[in-house]
């Protein structure tokens, strides 16, 4: 039994895995992706809603 607590000890006191900080980076370079993708999508949207907004036909007036 006393093998059992010291391999448990043993790894919990390893530091071979990842961090708190690590993961914060991590997360960082996620969310720096997702808004520039967010940021392209949405200038191609604005431009598509634009040009669809300059080529349609106001309705004729009653």
């Amino acid at each position: 039994m006393n093998l059992i607590a010291k391999k448990m000890v043993n790894f919990l006191k390893k530091e071979d895995g990842p961090t708190a900080v690590e993961y914060a980076v991590m997360l960082a370079l996620i969310i720096v992706v997702c808004i520039a993708a967010i940021t392209a999508l949405g200038s191609s949207a604005s431009q598509t809603f634009s040009y669809v907004n300059s080529n349609i036909k106001a309705p004729a007036a009653s």
